[in-house]
Formats: structure tokens, C-alpha cells, sequence
């Protein structure tokens, strides 16, 4: 089909070029050469046949205009529903978002885009899926004042995963569910991890305060670095759409949780059941936990 439509509008110019040839010559210009007459006409078209938004943004832009670029951002309705839709902390997929935004996936990915490059959302690569997740806690704190503003209730969101998954399971070979993701937040909240020294490396690493606490809990951290895996990436959560601790620490927590009966594995299931004494253990180890 495009090349269809590029051999009509080469065409369409080759005819008008003969035409200008023709007109010129009755007012006595002289024509074109050949050899130019045949270079237009073999002249490459590139046809747009849909439409883009400008994906590029100036980062010497006056401030004024720089806020007016990011208000525009949020002002259409469509990207508008999809990042007070983030707004809960889960992340989600393009289509996802597209179903939010009432907008065919296609049209999603475009306003994906405009947002990513005015930095309001985040994309997080997940194994064969990325997730959108909004760029921090800025963009949250803006879109909560706007809220406000407008005087307009979100709705919170619900996850759809059976509950037997949803509190307490395995992913792969480490802790997942709101365990994993209520683990994963008080071990920050505990100044035991600290985020990646480079953009490469995406894994946490254990502050001094941490070292101590998960040796103390008796996890063998020497054995666990000599691994060939990475130490402590962040696993976005399949139920909850946060992250919880993957890795080699994630799995010397899991193999920790299940030799003290913290939570038992359900037969047959990925599952995980969490035990009055693992429930009382673990509140005492890390606080606070949502049991």
C-alpha cells in the first residue's frame, strides 16, 4: 500500500514537472535539463501516514513555557486517566492503561510516550512485559494537588489474584504477594538497603546497618554474593504491581522463611501459608507487617 501510494505521488509530481516545462517555455524561460527532470522524478518520498506527537523536549525551555509543556501533558483527558491511575504505586501494562484511557493500544503507546518524555511515568522492563509505573514522588504530589483542586475521589485499586496467591507465594525461587512487597518496604523503611550506586546495576545494596541484621537473622550474605545472579534486584510484583526482593537475597529469605516455619508451602500450589509463629517472629525481626 505505501509503495502504491509513493509511485502515484512521484507520478503526480512527474506530471506536474512536464507541466512546468511546458509553461515556461511559453513565456520564454528555459527549461529544466533532462538530467534534472529525471532526478525529481526519481526522488525518494517518505509519506507520514499517521500522526505523531513531538516526542522531544527542550531542556532550556523558559520555565515558563516548561511548565505550560508539562501541563499540556497532563491536560489531555486520555493521558490524564492513565496517570491518575498510577497514582495508587502499581504499576501497569500499555494495554492496561489503554483499557483506563479508553484509547485503542496503539494510541496508548503515543501517549505513553509523551508523558515518558516529560518525565511524569517510568517504563519498567519485566521479563517479555513492561509496566508503567509514574516517574516519583513529585508527579504524585502534583497529580494529588490537581485532585484536590477538582474536588474528583479516585477509586483504589484492586487486585483481581485469588487470595491464596495474593498474600503469600513463590516467584521463581523468592518471597512474592503483599509479604514480599510489605518486606520489601520495611527493609527500606529500616535504612537496611540503599538504591544501586549506577544506573547499569539494578540491584539494592545492604547498608552497614543491613549487613548486620540479615547475618544476625542468620543469612549466609558470602555465599549468597558468590552466586552467578545478581544480589538483590527489585521484582515487580505480579499481584500487587510494587516490587519485592528478588535475587540471592530474595531467595536466602524465602530458604530463611521456610526453615523457621515462618510460612509452610501449600501442596501442590504456589501458595504460601504464613504461621502464627512466623507471623510473630516477623513482626518481631523486621515491625509492623500486614498480616
Amino acid at each position: 500500500m505505501l509503495a502504491m501510494a509513493s509511485r502515484r505521488l512521484i507520478a503526480v509530481l512527474a506530471g506536474t514537472t512536464k507541466a512546468m516545462r511546458c509553461c515556461a517555455c511559453s513565456i520564454g524561460f528555459t527549461p529544466l535539463p533532462a538530467v534534472f527532470a529525471s532526478t525529481w522524478r526519481i526522488l525518494p518520498v517518505a509519506l507520514q501516514l499517521h500522526f505523531v506527537y513531538h516526542q522531544s523536549m527542550d531542556v532550556n525551555l523558559h520555565p515558563d513555557e516548561a511548565v505550560s509543556t508539562i501541563a499540556a501533558a497532563i491536560g489531555e483527558p486520555a493521558r490524564a486517566r492513565m496517570l491518575y491511575c498510577l497514582m495508587d504505586g502499581h504499576a501497569r501494562t500499555s494495554t492496561e492503561l489503554a483499557v483506563v484511557a479508553g484509547v485503542s493500544p496503539s494510541t496508548a503507546s503515543v501517549h505513553l510516550q509523551r508523558l515518558k518524555s516529560a518525565n511524569l511515568v517510568r517504563a519498567i522492563d519485566q521479563g517479555k512485559h513492561r509496566f508503567y509505573s509514574l516517574e516519583g514522588p513529585q508527579v504524585a504530589s502534583t497529580l494529588e494537588g490537581l485532585s484536590i483542586l477538582a474536588g474528583t475521589p479516585r477509586k483504589k485499586f484492586v487486585p483481581n489474584t485469588p487470595s491464596e496467591l495474593r498474600t503469600a507465594r513463590t516467584c521463581y525461587d523468592h518471597l512474592a504477594g503483599a509479604i514480599g512487597v510489605a518486606l520489601h518496604d520495611r527493609f527500606h523503611a529500616l535504612s537496611w538497603l540503599a538504591k544501586p550506586v549506577s544506573r547499569g546495576d539494578k540491584s539494592y545494596r545492604l547498608t552497614a546497618e543491613g549487613e548486620q541484621a540479615f547475618a544476625t537473622l542468620g543469612l549466609d550474605l558470602t555465599a549468597a554474593r558468590s552466586l552467578r545472579r545478581r544480589f538483590a534486584p527489585p521484582c515487580l510484583d505480579w499481584s500487587e504491581r510494587r516490587p519485592h526482593i528478588g535475587g540471592a537475597l530474595g531467595a536466602a529469605l524465602l530458604n530463611l522463611a521456610l526453615r523457621r516455619k515462618w510460612v509452610v508451602q501449600q501442596l501442590d500450589s504456589r501458595a504460601l501459608d504464613i504461621t502464627r509463629q512466623g507471623q510473630r517472629e516477623m513482626q518481631a525481626c523486621f515491625g509492623p507487617l500486614p498480616f
